[in-house]
């Protein structure tokens, strides 16, 4: 029964190579809260999360101050019990936000550093529903300084020549719907009427009447779905939406705990939900929310971290695509990484390291650290138990030395 012995927790701040701009924001850094978990026999796991572009320090004092002391001690493998423990913690402080992002973090933690403990990677230790590769779509399309609808189309093309079948744009930014429809256009010619097209609106609305018009003039390209065309509290608006337009509904990256995720359900607001460990509260509340998409037919499409979710998907009857981000100019991550999944005709291999496959980079959280790494915890670790007869044959050896000690 391996015990929790340490906690490490920190943040870091990664700058985008350029500001980069979706419908309502425009990024200029990515803020991620690390762990590590450790138990004692020595075996520790990782965990992360996206804190925005403000939000590191904050994670820090969550994960740190609040959450990791109730860890300390219990048995590692006791992943659903402790969930249940943080999370009626963290309940006067709020179940959403950087609060369920800190225990999101944890939780995964967790489960890595148990399937590292068997040996296996994560998507078998969890029970896997494929053991080889994954499809994935492409999330990009930004919106750039300097960027025309030339580039934005051969943008697109490129990650079809890459292998891959599916590809999602930003929309929603610019005020003019004919000006949105063209870039959907220009995309939709360049890559054919066959592929995959997504389009990603941020959030840009605040009513139904703008949102149509909008979708109106997207419904010509053929839209596989238009993802978050109002903010995660909308719900009303969702359902709507979903029940006039011929574009299915996408949402649920900004979505904390199950329960949001069955109002979207029972509400008809959406045709496909868009989970991430990361925020919903970790790899224990992903399935969960999987598990109830499952008894409505529903697939889970997971938000972001590809690294991350490349497991949950194979794991998941009812997930289909991982997002995936070709390289680190958007999603900067894999800077803080030792190890990047292999793609191969538009789909990642699976790994076949233990655990996650991949542990975080000290030099890189050297460059990047905002907040550094605060222990709550035992800091030097003691000694893993010997194993079975170790002892016997240790006070043997000490009495043999002993005995030629004498004879000299």
């Amino acid at each position: 029964m391996p015990k929790i012995a340490a906690i490490r927790v920190c943040a870091v701040s990664i700058p985008l190579d350029a500001p980069t701009a979706s419908a309502t924001r425009i990024a200029t850094e990515r803020h991620y809260g690390l762990v590590e978990i450790e138990a004692d026999d020595g075996i520790a796991g990782i965990g992360f999360t996206h804190l925005g572009d403000r939000g590191g320090k904050l994670f820090v004092e969550v994960a740190h101050g609040l959450l990791a002391p109730l860890l300390i001690g219990e048995d590692a493998q006791l992943v659903e019990g402790l969930w249940e423990k943080m999370y009626r913690e963290s309940l006067p402080l709020g179940r959403a936000g950087a609060v369920m992002r800190a225990l999101s973090a944890l939780d995964i933690a967790l489960w890595d550093r148990n399937a590292r403990a068997a040996n296996l990677p994560l998507y078998k230790f969890l029970g896997a529903a494929r053991v080889d590769r994954i499809p994935a779509y492409v999330g990009g399309g930004y919106y750039l300084p300097g960027k025309t609808l030339k580039m934005l189309a051969e943008e697109c093309a490129g990650y079809l020549a890459q292998g891959f079948k599916a590809v999602k744009i930003k929309v929603g930014r610019l005020p003019d719907p004919k000006d949105e429809a063209a870039r959907v256009a220009a995309v939709r010619k360049r890559i054919g009427p066959d592929v995959m097209l997504m389009l990603d609106a941020n959030q840009a609305w605040r009513d139904l009447p703008t949102a149509l018009r909008f979708l109106k003039a997207y419904e010509p390209y053929n839209p596989y779905w238009i993802e978050e065309p109002f903010g995660p509290d909308d719900i009303d608006n969702l359902a709507r939406l979903a029940a006039i337009t011929s574009i299915p509904v996408a949402t649920g990256e900004m979505e904390s705990g199950r329960w949001r995720f069955k109002e979207l359900i029972e509400r008809d607001a959406a045709a496909i939900l868009q989970p991430s460990a990361c925020v919903v509260g970790g790899i224990t509340e992903f399935r969960r929310v999987a598990a109830t998409a499952a008894s409505f037919g529903i697939e889970i499409w997971p938000h972001w971290f590809h690294d991350l979710h490349v497991h949950l998907v194979a794991a998941t009857p009812n997930a289909r695509f991982v997002e995936f981000f070709p390289d680190d100019q958007v999603l900067n991550f894999r800077r803080l990484i030792d190890a990047q999944l292999v793609v191969e005709g538009g789909d990642l291999l699976l790994p076949d390291r233990p655990g996650l496959g991949f542990d975080f980079s000290p030099d890189a959280i050297k460059r990047y650290v905002i907040e550094r790494w605060r222990v709550t915890g035992t800091v030097n670790l003691p000694p893993p138990p010997p194993a079975p007869g170790a002892r016997t044959r240790a006070r043997a050896t000490r009495r043999i030395g002993a005995l030629r000690r004498g004879r000299r």
